[in-house]
């Protein structure tokens, strides 16, 4: 059984700084991608970072130069530093994962989501 655990949800104004963490726990063998979605109201989940087992990153247009994803390969943990936030930066984050529980069986993993508000 593997879990993705999500940290840092909370409410911020305008331009302020938040930090989300998500942990992986159970029976890993390896984590290749990890990612960070989020899903505004009445919209579809996109992709928002994400950053392979050797730190290589890829950010999507609107967050670039304002968010920082990063990961502890020792704790199986990815972190997203939000600095400049937005009000359209709102909406539930979901912590995602490739990873592997045998050395030939991948799957991907959810965290439960975790709530992120930015006011004007």
């Amino acid at each position: 059984q593997v879990q993705l655990v999500e940290s840092g949800e909370g409410w911020v104004q305008a331009g302020g700084s938040l930090r989300l963490s998500c942990a992986a726990s159970g029976s890993i063998f390896s984590i290749n991608v990890m990612r960070w979605y989020r899903q505004a109201p009445g919209k579809q989940r996109e992709l928002v970072a994400a950053i392979t087992s050797g730190s290589s990153t890829n950010y999507a247009d609107s967050v670039k130069g304002r968010f920082t994803i990063s990961r502890d390969n020792a704790k199986n943990t990815v972190h997203l530093q939000m600095n400049s936030l937005k009000p359209e930066d709102t909406g539930v984050y979901y912590c995602n994962a490739d990873l592997y529980r045998t050395p030939l069986f991948r799957e991907e993993y959810w965290g439960q989501g975790t709530q992120v508000t930015v006011s004007s």
